[in-house]
This record gives structure tokens, C-alpha cells and sequence, in this order.
């Protein structure tokens, strides 16, 4: 399917395409007649983590912990249109770092893009707060502040939590906790998220990067992605054994001293994808304020937990209601 894109298609620029995310932002490009370029810190190892479809995109090398100054990605910039950032890290290592990354890594990209005129989709994260102890959450609240001051043509993007079959290396500690006969997981763990499927998510931006005049109910900046429903993290593992095994497991709570010990000792170690900044967010909601997902999909959410490809029946926006998009 061919975007409606007035004029010559535009060039795209995917970073972290080889990505749990990028990825499917590549795949959605390509189903809508595009050939982007793939964004990777190692492009010649890229292609075993990109479909097949991607196999002839074009590959950059970029490392955007090393990119600080505005000047430094402006040569990047001169063939491309449009930036699709998905670049995070979940532990910090070497040069890599929280700040660089989430943070002045971006920053000087948005401020090339402004000099530039090409469009920037940033994906960021939702349930970021200014009292967070996590340096994780704050640089990323710190990347968005940034971006929104550069003057750029940029828009923020913030998803839940992401739901796949494969792939993701959250996503894939979930399942396989899934599927344990006893869930041990943090009692404080209260906060409510609105996972979604990747593939929605990866559909979403290539539709940001090509429809530039597409607009949110609180204007073009920001969007907010969740599912159409809404677990605990308890309720949404219990979701996922469901898919394979009829048997409930057994919940185990685990008081917040032994989770808050464990987060630090997880980050430390660099063991499994829980981390200290997870502890922090799975304790308040990380759902959307409003529904941008199936706006801009102009469908419902496919149902987190149904087979591959499966989507719930269409929910459209009804004419003339606020924050349609057109």
C-alpha cells in the first residue's frame, strides 16, 4: 500500500532500524512503498536482525552516544527527509550512557534537523515524571525537553509496554515468566499499563514520518500509545500464560524491599530486563491520557496475547469527534 504522500516519497532515516523497534518501523516503510535507510551502531551485523523484506534497505553506520553536537550529524542529514528515532538502551555501558543517549545524543540530532528541515519522530516512553530517582526515566524526560526547545519539526511519540511473539528482549522475559508454574512478581507493582503489539507501534511512526500534517487531540507534538485494554503487570502475565497453558499459575508477591533490592542488583549484573527504572514504573500508571493509537490507525489495536496477525474488530473515529485525524 503506497502512502499518499504528496510530491517525490521522502527519504527516511530509521536509527536503531535493526531494532526491536525499528525494525517494524522499517517493515511498515516498505509495505508502504518506501526503501529506508537502516540507522545501526554495526550495519554489517544488522541484516540477521532485520526481515527479509529489509534485506536490500540501505545501511548507515551511526553511533549516537558519539553524535553531541549539532554539526556532527549534519553531514547524515543531507539525503534524508525525515529521521525515525528509536534508539534507547536499557543499561548503560562504556560511552553509552543514559545521558549521551537519551539525552545530548538526540538533542543535537533535533537541532541538526532544525537547520536541516527534515522532520523528526522521536520515540520516547510513556510514564516519565520529574521526581524520578532513576537516571533512565530522567534522561529520557530530559531528551523530550530538549527536543521541544530545539525548534525542530518534531513530534514525541510515548508507547506502553510492548507486546510481541518474538523478539524484544522484554517481551521474551515476560513470556517465558509466563509460562512458570509460580509468578513471582513485585506487590507494588499497582500501576496499570496499556500494553500494544510492536507492530501497531511500528505502523504508527511509519504514518508520522509520512503524513506530516497528522494531528493529535492536543495538536501535532506528542502522542500518547497504548492497547485498547489495561492490566496490572499480575493481570497481564496472567494474560499471557492464558495464550498456551489452561492452568492458572500461582501468584507470589514480593515485597517492594526485595524488588527495589533486586532492581539494583539486576543492574548491576545486567541480568534479566528488570531494572530499577521498570521498579519505578510499574508502581504508577503507564497507560495513555488519550487514545492517539487507534486514531492514527484509524482501527482498533490489535489484541495483545491474539495470534500473529489477528486485529480486533475496526473501532473508528466518529466524524467531527475531537482529535480526529484526517
Amino acid at each position: 500500500m503506497k502512502a499518499n504522500v504528496p510530491g517525490p516519497e521522502p527519504r527516511v532515516l530509521v536509527l536503531g532500524g535493526a531494532g526491536f523497534i525499528g525494525r517494524h518501523a522499517v517493515a511498515a516503510l516498505l509495505e508502504r512503498g518506501l526503501r529506508p535507510i537502516v540507522g545501526s551502531r554495526r550495519p554489517a551485523r544488522a541484516g540477521a536482525r532485520l526481515p527479509a523484506c529489509a534485506q536490500d534497505c540501505p545501511r548507515r553506520e551511526i553511533h549516537l552516544e558519539r553524535l553531541l553536537d549539532a554539526a556532527d550529524w549534519l553531514p547524515r542529514l543531507e539525503d534524508v527527509d525525515v529521521v525515525v528515532n528509536c534508539v534507547g538502551i536499557l543499561r548503560q555501558r562504556g560511552h553509552e550512557t543514559y545521558d549521551r543517549v537519551h539525552h545530548r545524543g538526540p538533542a543535537a540530532l533535533a537541532a541538526a534537523c532544525r537547520e536541516r528541515g527534515v522532520r523528526l519522530v522521536h520515540v520516547s516512553a510513556l510514564g516519565l515524571s520529574d521526581d524520578a530517582r532513576s537516571r533512565f526515566i530522567r534522561s529520557k524526560r530530559a531528551g523530550e525537553r530538549a527536543i521541544r526547545a530545539s525548534g525542530a519539526n518534531a513530534c514525541i511519540v510515548r508507547p506502553s509496554l510492548l507486546d510481541a511473539e518474538i523478539g524484544g528482549y522484554g517481551a521474551s522475559w515476560l513470556r517465558r515468566v509466563a509460562r512458570w508454574p509460580v509468578h513471582p512478581l513485585p506487590a507494588g507493582a499497582v500501576g496499570r499499563i496499556a500494553a500494544l503489539d510492536v507492530r501497531d507501534l511500528g505502523e504508527a511512526l511509519a504514518l508520522l514520518a509520512l503524513r506530516p500534517g497528522l494531528r493529535g487531540p492536543e495538536g501535532p507534538g506528542e502522542f500518547e500509545l497504548g492497547g485498547r485494554e489495561e492490566f496490572t503487570l499480575h493481570e497481564y502475565v496472567a494474560r499471557l500464560r492464558a495464550l498456551g497453558n489452561d492452568a492458572p499459575a500461582r501468584y507470589l508477591p514480593v515485597p517492594d524491599a526485595l524488588v527495589r533490592l533486586g532492581s539494583h542488583a539486576c543492574d548491576l549484573l545486567h541480568l534479566t530486563p528488570f531494572s530499577f527504572g521498570h521498579w519505578e514504573l510499574l508502581q504508577r500508571d503507564n497507560r495513555p491520557c488519550r487514545d492517539d493509537l487507534g486514531l492514527l490507525l484509524g482501527r482498533a489495536p490489535r489484541q495483545v496475547g491474539a495470534a500473529a496477525g489477528a486485529v480486533v474488530p475496526a473501532r473508528l473515529p466518529r466524524p467531527g469527534t475531537a482529535g480526529a485525524l484526517p
